[in-house]
């Protein structure tokens, strides 16, 4: 009697990480059967950010297709380079997706076993996910809609200058009030120099109340922005 196939369910999360300092979005990690399978080979390992779930679904980084990809599915805080990564290997066959030729490039050589999943159901849960907003604290859903207003308006481009990202910036854990930034976002943008020469970089470090409806406050923090020259109201960062 052979085995029978057993089929997992992918469950995706967004957890806003303990450590944001690398990247303040939540990660989107994937559980297996219920249980977080890969913070189990490579627990210090994060997951790929909310914000690679933006655009088109093949692009997400879970997508598969029938040609196999690897891809890094967990990676430090640092660099992989400096302290390893897990990777696997996913592709579509028929009405299954399959996750197997793990490598693990961190010091714990661990693997996870091979994973089948239900393509549709797979594919639902990729599309649940890159959806969700209730995860969202209010800085993440002030980040959100302000990067899209700028992205949308074209104004940085009218200056010669590229919008580098819009962040959220989190009140840090165990720090005095008095210490640290009140909670709200960063838009850092670079301007375009001649050929050879180093662009300069600037930012813009924005505040949010608890007191006033988020899309006001997105609608403010957007007009004082494109109200004048960005390289006029930011504050230079770095020449």
């Amino acid at each position: 009697m052979t085995d029978q196939l057993t089929i997992s369910t992918l469950t995706l999360r967004h957890r806003i990480p303990d450590d944001w300092a690398a990247d303040p979005w939540a990660e989107v990690r994937p559980l297996i059967d219920g249980v977080d399978a890969l913070g189990e080979v490579h627990p210090e390992g994060l997951a790929p950010s909310c914000r690679h779930w933006t655009g088109p679904a093949e692009n997400w980084p879970l997508a598969v297709t029938r040609e196999p990809r690897r891809i890094m599915i967990t990676e430090p805080t640092c660099t992989a380079g400096c302290c390893g990564a897990l990777y696997v290997t996913m592709r579509r066959e028929g009405d299954r997706v399959i996750w197997d030729a793990w490598e693990n490039t961190s010091d714990i050589t661990a693997l996870p076993a091979d994973i089948t999943f239900d393509a549709d159901q797979y594919e639902a849960e990729l599309a649940r996910a890159a959806a969700d907003r209730g995860w969202e604290e209010p800085v993440d859903t002030v980040a959100r809609l302000l990067g899209q207003t700028l992205a949308d308006s074209g104004w940085f481009e009218r200056w010669g200058c590229v919008l580098t990202g819009v962040w959220p910036r989190r009140e840090e854990p165990d720090v005095p009030k008095e210490l640290t930034s009140p909670e709200g976002v960063d838009v850092e943008f670079h301007h375009v120099q001649a050929p050879g020469e180093r662009a300069c970089s600037y930012a813009y470090e924005l505040f949010i109340t608890s007191d006033q409806p988020l899309e006001e406050q997105v609608q403010q923090l957007a007009a004082s922005i494109l109200a004048d020259d960005p390289r006029k109201t930011a504050e230079l960062r770095e020449r």
